[in-house]
């Protein structure tokens, strides 16, 4: 092909054809998008990688963070607030990390996982990573089933089952384009953020407890706090996304055999995940201030999602004037962001089953599967404890220490291939990158461990 700069002819390699039946990660949207050529700009080549990362960010903002946030400011005050602050650190090193895998080697990490360890060792990998799938599953139906509640009067159970219906809406919007879909998510989570800071402000969080809390507590040991910390960080550093965001990063059509090409794309989508996770560790944050300022030390309002909904109805919030538009945008908000969540996991699931096992169905039918089997536990829990959303918002806590549990399988070889010289080459991780990447999955297993020893000393 021949372009031209100014009068000179210029040969332009050409760009790669990319087609779904070809052995990559999410044929249907790898390359898809086109970036400019180098030399086009800084503002011009970050807005044509801008958006992985919003996909990447409705991870870390879903019904089980919701829960697990609001839940832990509830019960613990602003002490868990340390833990958000890590947690997220934690994740950005992790996304980026995750990112730079899939530029560097043209594989998602369930891709990479698999041409390094044996068939067998794969296939129970990729059991685990379904599991963890599930649970986020899990915490989107609730999430759901409760926001139709509050909004509707849904009973929980017929709520749960209408969730299945959530795949007609994946279907649309994947046939309205990758970039559409982002700018959506982007609009979305700007819309949540602007929610929570005047819901918060109305709260009137304590300002010297805030900044205390971002230390962290000798008191995080304790089986309780201890639960909701590794709840919080099931929460915030999701293995799914791990997965994912090596996955979605491919969607940029940069010249894949080009180094100067690979190196723009790693560093833009470091920024664009960097900028993305930012937002989601301050709604986070929004999310523990408003349960700690609401409900901490009130006793029997633990901060469940249906107690904060009518607390914002009936005006509970010091100082604030009556206005039920903030519990409906509350409810709005919140399912959103469970039908945000939809579109995410349903990728990550093609993506992990396409990585381990090699195997391929129609999204349509991936998603109906998952969700119906996600759905089971949901509807059981409803049944047993008559309804109550107290009952589910338990549920959902667990399934994000679930996610918790599951982190340190993904961990692993994310640090260990993005540190090897031989995978990556100059785009190896750095010294210091490497030593927190292991640091990081160290304190996670240590702290999983000693969660599965509290839980196991519990039961008997």
């Amino acid at each position: 092909m021949i372009g031209r700069t100014g009068s000179a002819p210029v040969l332009e390699k050409p760009r790669r054809i990319i087609r779904p039946s070809d052995d990559i990660s999410l044929g249907e949207i790898n390359a898809s998008v086109p970036v400019p050529p180098a030399g086009a700009g800084f503002a011009k080549t970050l807005a044509s990688y801008l958006g992985p990362g919003a996909l990447v960010a409705v991870g870390y903002m879903d019904p089980g963070n919701w829960v697990t946030s609001i839940g832990g400011g509830a019960q613990y005050g602003y002490v868990l607030l340390s833990v958000v602050l890590l947690s997220s650190l934690v994740a950005m090193l992790l996304q980026c990390m995750s990112a730079k895998l899939g530029v560097v080697t043209g594989m998602d990490l369930a891709q990479a996982t698999r041409a390094h360890t044996g068939r067998k060792l794969g296939f129970a990998l990729w059991i685990v990573t379904e599991l963890a799938i599930m649970a986020t599953d899990i915490a989107e139906v609730i999430g759901a089933a409760i926001a139709l509640h509050l909004l509707f009067g849904i009973p929980l159970t017929i709520g749960v089952i209408v969730t299945v219906l959530d795949v007609f809406l994946l279907l649309l919007l994947l046939k309205v384009g990758m970039r559409k879909i982002e700018a959506l998510v982007v609009v979305l989570i700007a819309t949540i953020m602007v929610i929570f800071v005047y819901q918060v402000i109305l709260a009137r969080p304590d300002i010297p407890q805030i900044l205390t809390g971002f230390l962290p507590s000798p008191s995080l040991t304790h089986s309780g706090q201890l639960t909701m910390a590794l709840g919080i960080v099931g929460a915030t550093v999701m293995p799914h996304n791990l997965y994912l965001h090596s996955a979605i990063v491919q969607s940029r059509n940069y010249e894949r055999t080009s180094l100067e090409s690979k190196r723009q794309a790693v560093r833009f989508a470091t920024i664009d995940s960097n900028l993305q996770l930012s937002v989601a560790f301050v709604i986070n944050t929004l999310l523990l201030l408003l349960g700690a300022a609401m409900f901490y030390g009130r006793g029997s309002d633990l901060g469940t999602l249906g107690s904060v909904f009518d607390a914002l109805k009936d005006s509970k919030i010091a100082g604030a004037v009556a206005s039920p538009v903030l519990s409906i945008l509350f409810a709005v908000a919140l399912l959103a962001s469970g039908q945000n969540s939809t579109i995410t996991g349903t990728l990550t699931g093609q993506v992990v089953m396409e990585g381990f096992i090699k195997m391929r169905i129609p999204l349509w039918l991936r998603r109906v599967v998952t969700r119906v089997i996600a759905i089971i536990p949901v509807v059981i829990c409803t049944i047993i404890f008559g309804g109550e959303e107290a009952a589910l918002d338990n549920l959902l806590v667990y399934s994000q220490v679930f996610l918790c549990i599951a982190l340190p399988i993904s961990m692993v070889p994310l640090v260990w291939f993005t540190s090897s010289k031989k995978i990556m080459g100059e785009f190896a991780n750095r010294k210091w990158a490497v030593i927190l990447g292991w640091l990081a999955t160290a304190v996670l297993t240590v702290l999983n461990i000693q969660l599965i020893w509290q839980t196991l000393s519990g039961l008997f």
